[in-house]
This record gives structure tokens, C-alpha cells and sequence, in this order.
């Protein structure tokens, strides 16, 4: 703060910046990684927002205004990042095993701010502040390097993959149209008349409402009200991301393994997002009644446990509902939710002037009502299954009867013509005599059946013949 001389107001808008470029590329973000190759999205994602990295400490000498300029652009291009990656699932991910395959490549981000704040303190000690942000530049930039050879879009085209891995990717996925994405129709209209669709929409925003107050406001709640920095201990502030890390891919296991020998996916979704919801809810009010730093510090890491289970509910069902979509439905939910971290701020701001325990417990039980509230309508209009209008069919707008070609025309049976004696007797009974090549010239050196079949045969002896 001394080499900078920034105001807290200007502090705030530098952290800021990033999520107002995030919220608008989430959307558009899923529709580009639905129609192109969402691999190469997501890793020209990473490949920008890391190269914009290494000009940030320079920035910072310069102007806030240039930083701002720079985190508005990583926001931008890190808005494609999640729905880019249900894209990839969409190819990859046999239906039971989506639940822990997802959230295996969920927990990196949880574990990425584990290791994140270990190295940057240590970064920042021996090479001052300016090194993590060049470090992690560098590192995406290598990152990069070996994803962009690496990761393929789709099975069919990977070139060292079994081909009973294959198969068996692909006919469990059941998405096997060769028609090119590029000319996808989005059926719009269906994703805002479904209810599932609502049911993930509003499970995302109370998801992001207490995470966005957790990571914006936990580090004032107990220096007001409990007299404890958080930022002198890095175990504490490490320790809610490292418990996300651990529980979210558990929860993923344990939904398949549901999914596979007892439940239906919409019972399994539904448990393990309306339970890991309502017991967060719970303990988010112990977090903002305690009376006491150690016990305020249990309630947040067990409600912070129990909302890694809620990932195997809402933060998978895109791929249930509409695979073919996921990318644009998760950039659609994921945008949403997105506003919460823009309202979170200011509805804490209004409500703790005063700095008082009393206030902060009212912006815990409000977390608390929307979680439940999120609770309730998840748990009545969610579904696990694949819905109607996200089949192949609603690409062209119609349905799957009308996509089938219609029957090609049947030729007329050739005339049947019986040979007696020697001499060829027609099948209408006349007696017209016709030689061998004249029988078989108005018989099959037709149109509809071109040059004389190769089945038939020589006579093998006169007045046999056969076809």
C-alpha cells in the first residue's frame, strides 16, 4: 500500500473488475463452446487471462485504470471457462460416471486457492509482490502448451484412445450425430419454459450468494465481531478451500455409485443438492449467532463442507437434462448466479454500518433464507432426466419423425416366365415364344433394374433355365 498509494475505494474497484467482464462472456461464452471445439475454448481461455498475467505489475505502476482495463479483459475471457468445460464433458462423460468426473476437474479451482495462497505468500516474501503474478502467467502459459496437443475434442477423434474405450463412450453418451455443431439451433423458448432449467438457475444463485459472502466478507465478519484477523493465519484461510477440495470429487463417487445400484439420477441430484444446501443453511446461522471465534470458525467449515456435496447436485444436472447444451445452459445459470456476487457487497454494506454482531447475523440469515429457499425449489421442480426438447430432433425444429427420409419406392416384381420343352412360356399364360436373349432383355434390361443380375444363371441343360 505504501509503494501504491491506492485508496481503499480504488482497491476495491481493482478487485471488482474482474467478475464485471466475467458475468458478460457467460452466455456467449457456452454458445461459442457448444458450436466450436470447447477444448480449444477452454484453453485459449486459460492461455489469455495468464498472458494478461504478466503485464499486471507493470500496470499497477502505471494507472489502476490500466489494471482495471486488464482484469475487465481476464474476466472476460475466463467467462467461457465453466461452461467450456460441461462442453468437453458433453463428449467425454459416460451419464454414470458424469457425477465424479466433473466435479474431479471441479475441485482444481477449490484446490488452486489452497495452493494459490500458500505459494503467493512465499512468492511474495522472497521476490516480492510483483513475482505469483508472473509466476502463474508463466505457468498458464506452459499449462497451455500441453493442452492445446493434448486434449481432443471428442473420442472419435483422439488417436490413442482403445476402441472399446470408444465405443464405449459413445454409445453410453448416445451423442453420436456427425452433423456439424456450427449450424446448431438453440431452442431459447425451452430453456425459459422449463422448470428443471429454473430449478439449476436458482440453485446456482444461492450456491454463489453464500460463496461470493464467504470470500468477500468472512475476513471483516470476524475482525467486527470476534476481534480475529483471518489474514495472519494462513491455515484459516485455507482451510474452507482445502475442505471444498476434499469433499466435492468424494460427493462425485458416492452420487455414481448411487446412480448405478439404487437410486434414479433425479432422487440422487436432488438429495445431494437440497441436503448439502440445507445443512449449510444451518450452519451458516451458527456462523452468524456464535458467540465465540472457535466455535464461528467450526460452523464455516462444516457448512462449507456440506455445499461441496450440493456440486454433485445442481453444478452436474446440466449434463442430465440437456447435453447437448450444457455449456450454454451452465454459461446461463453460472451468469446469473454471477449477479449475486455483484449484490452481496452491497447488501452488507447497508446492513453493517454499524459493525455490530446484530447486523452481521442478519446478513447470515438472509444467506440462510436463500439457501432454503433454493432448497424448496430445487427439490420440487428438478429432474435427472433427459429432457424432450434437448434431443438431437430439436436441432431442426422438429420432431423425430419428421428427420426420417422417407421410404425409397418399391421396383414391380419382374415377370415370372417358366420354360417348358425348350420353349419360354409367359407368366400371363400366353404362348408367345421368345428366345433366350429376348427373354431376358424385356425382363430385367429395364430402368428399374439396369444390366441382366449376375445370380442369374446358364441353362444347364435345353429347356431349363433358372433365375
Amino acid at each position: 500500500s505504501a509503494e501504491l498509494q491506492w485508496s481503499p475505494l480504488v482497491v476495491g474497484a481493482v478487485e471488482s473488475s474482474f467478475f464485471w467482464g466475467y458475468l458478460f462472456t457467460q452466455v456467449p461464452g457456452g454458445i461459442i463452446a457448444a458450436k466450436l471445439p470447447a477444448t480449444k475454448i477452454f484453453g485459449l481461455a486459460i492461455f489469455c487471462s495468464s498472458f494478461l498475467n504478466l503485464f499486471l505489475p507493470t500496470a499497477c505502476h502505471v494507472s489502476f485504470v490500466l489494471v482495471i482495463f486488464i482484469r475487465v479483459l481476464q474476466g472476460l475471457v475466463e467467462g467461457a471457462t465453466y461452461p467450456a468445460c460441461h462442453g468437453i464433458w458433453r463428449y467425454w462423460a459416460p451419464p454414470l460416471e458424469r457425477s465424479r468426473l466433473a466435479t474431479i476437474a471441479f475441485c482444481g479451482s477449490y484446490a488452486g486457492a489452497v495452493l494459490g495462497l500458500f505459494l503467493s505468500g512465499l512468492l511474495s516474501d522472497w521476490l516480492g509482490w510483483p513475482a505469483p503474478f508472473y509466476f502463474y502467467g508463466v505457468l498458464g502459459i506452459a499449462w497451455f502448451s500441453v493442452w492445446w496437443f493434448n486434449a481432443f475434442e471428442r473420442p472419435g477423434l483422439h488417436p490413442t484412445i482403445s476402441e472399446e474405450e470408444r465405443v464405449y463412450i459413445e454409445t453410453s453418451i448416445g451423442e453420436l450425430s456427425t452433423q456439424s455443431d456450427k449450424s446448431m439451433r438453440i431452442p431459447w423458448r425451452k430453456f425459459f419454459t422449463s422448470m428443471p432449467v429454473y430449478a439449476i438457475i436458482v440453485a446456482n444463485f444461492a450456491r454463489s450468494w453464500s460463496f461470493y459472502l464467504l470470500i468477500t466478507e468472512q475476513t471483516k465478519y470476524f475482525r467486527d465481531v470476534h476481534n480475529y484477523d483471518m489474514t495472519e493465519s494462513g491455515v484459516f484461510s485455507a482451510l474452507p478451500h482445502l475442505v471444498m477440495a476434499t469433499i466435492v470429487p468424494l460427493g462425485g463417487q458416492l452420487a455414481d455409485r448411487l446412480r448405478k445400484k439404487l437410486l434414479t439420477t433425479t432422487v440422487v441430484r436432488k438429495i445431494f443438492n437440497c441436503g448439502g444446501f440445507g445443512m449449510e443453511a444451518i450452519f451458516l446461522l451458527g456462523v452468524g449467532y456464535s458467540k465465540e471465534s472457535t466455535s464461528a470458525i467450526i460452523c464455516l467449515i462444516i457448512a462449507v463442507g456440506f455445499s461441496g456435496f450440493a456440486i454433485s447436485g445442481y453444478n452436474v444436472n446440466h449434463l442430465d437434462i440437456a447435453p447437448r447444451y450444457a455449456s450454454i445452459l451452465m454459461g446461463l445459470s453460472n451468469g446469473i448466479g454471477t449477479f449475486s456476487g455483484m449484490l452481496v457487497p452491497v447488501v452488507t454494506v447497508n446492513l453493517v454500518r454499524d459493525r455490530s454482531q446484530q447486523s452481521w447475523s442478519k446478513v447470515f440469515l438472509i444467506a440462510s433464507l436463500i439457501h432454503f429457499v433454493g432448497v424448496i425449489f430445487y427439490g420440487v421442480f428438478a429432474s435427472g432426466e433427459k429432457q424432450s426438447w434437448a434431443e438431437e430432433a430439436a436441432e431442426a425444429g422438429t420432431d423425430q419423425t419428421a428427420r426420417k427420409p422417407p421410404p425409397p419406392p418399391v421396383p414391380p416384381p419382374p415377370q415370372v416366365t417358366k420354360f417348358s420343352n425348350g420353349e419360354p412360356e409367359s407368366a400371363g399364360g400366353g404362348d408367345k415364344s421368345l428366345d433366350q436373349n429376348e427373354f431376358f432383355t424385356q425382363n430385367f434390361h429395364q430402368p428399374e433394374f439396369g444390366t441382366v443380375p449376375s445370380y442369374v444363371q446358364q441353362p444347364q441343360q435345353q429347356g431349363q433355365y433358372s433365375y
